[in-house]
């Protein structure tokens, strides 16, 4: 018996012995592959992520920029586990902070019987004059408001620098009532002309920049191509403008950027008729508008026929800014990401020279940098 169980244990080490060698090779080659993944990807990165901004400008914006803002002529370092455009979009959405921002609110009659909301953010500095303080018109993104993250961020910089913000809703993208079957479109500037004129009638001696992102940079754009020298503005600046709608919605419409951009934006878009359905069915077929599947979709069923367009395409191309720089006749700094999947850069070429569009990988107003 003694050496039965003698002999069965040697070959029980034996045994634990063979599957401690297989699971350690095992392990060793897993390390190995980690070890030669992650050294090929550092090594990508290094080599091919890491990038100046392209900066576009005549030469008086430039000097002027690459003194007062030398990070335009910086290297840009994306966060190295997350580098790609399309991941620094969506990881935004969940590394976002909510600054505290308290506003004060105002609402404006349009001409053609709406309403909009103003949102109003004082400077932190009561030693400025309130009568000649600089004001800093902020415009949000499709469907955004004044709380969205991002502007939430710039308003508060802003009156920590010592300027009065002041926020620009969209028709029925703050709580409010909608009351005409029109909401917005990128091309319709008559409310921000409104809001334009109602701000230098309050404070005529306070100089007024606007500040738009995404929908709200391309109205700015657009606001200065119509208006030329009656804009009422000192300078302006966007965030990841949409240059030629065509592009873009070629772009949103691939396969990937379908199921994680377009279709969440095309829900928002369809939530919003939904929520004002009673005044819009006055005008248009809202089942048909709310079986929109995509942002073309939704512009050819709403925003071109409430617009009066005869056709989506027709909207798309009064709406792209590129072909409105040479009327811009205050400085305009636009920034757009090379990789931003609305705004791809081969769309941004044909309106260049006259902007200033320094561009570098960081995604849809999702730029991240450093280690984490």
């Amino acid at each position: 018996l003694r050496l039965v169980l003698a002999e069965g244990f040697a070959w029980s080490s034996a045994a634990c012995l063979v599957c401690r060698r297989g699971a350690g090779r095992k392990i060793m080659l897993g390390l190995s592959l980690l070890v030669g993944f992650s050294t090929g990807l550092l090594a990508y990165y290094w080599a091919r992520v890491p990038k100046r901004p392209l900066l576009v400008a005549c030469q008086p914006f430039r000097s002027f920029l690459e003194k007062y803002c030398p990070i335009v002529n910086e290297m840009f370092y994306p966060t190295p586990w997350c580098f790609e455009g399309r991941l620094q979009t969506i990881v935004r959405v969940f590394l976002k902070s909510r600054p505290p921002v308290h506003y004060r609110s105002e609402v404006l009659r349009t001409r053609d019987g709406g309403q909009l909301l103003l949102d109003w953010a004082d400077n932190e500095d009561r030693s400025t004059d309130p009568e000649s303080c600089p004001i800093v018109l902020f415009l949000p993104g499709l469907t955004g408001n004044s709380e969205e993250t991002y502007i939430l961020h710039m308003v508060r910089t802003a009156r920590q620098q010592g300027y009065r913000a002041v926020v620009f809703n969209n028709r029925g993208c703050k709580g409010e009532e909608l009351l005409t079957y029109r909401a917005f479109c990128a091309n319709n500037t008559e409310d921000l002309e409104l809001v334009v004129a109602h701000i230098k009638s309050q404070f005529p001696r306070a100089p007024l920049m606007a500040v738009g992102v995404s929908l709200g940079g391309i109205l700015v754009l657009n606001y200065l191509g119509q208006k030329g020298r009656e804009a009422g503005l000192v300078a302006a600046m966007t965030f990841s403008v949409s240059w030629d709608s065509f592009a873009t919605t070629h772009s949103l419409e691939t396969p990937l950027n379908l199921v994680l951009f377009n279709k969440r934006l095309t829900a928002n878009l369809r939530q919003l008729i939904q929520r004002h359905r009673k005044v819009v069915a006055e005008r248009l077929d809202v089942d048909r508008v709310l079986k929109a599947r995509s942002i073309r979709e939704f512009d050819e069923r709403y925003t071109a026929v409430a617009f009066g367009y005869n056709s989506c395409e027709e909207y798309y191309q009064a709406a792209s800014p590129r072909h409105k720089v040479r009327h811009f006749h205050v400085p305009v700094l636009c920034l757009n990401a090379s990789d931003d999947p609305f705004s791809p850069q081969h769309g941004e070429s044909s309106s260049r020279p006259h902007p200033a569009p320094p561009g570098c990988s960081s995604g849809r107003v999702g730029k991240r940098d450093g280690p984490i």
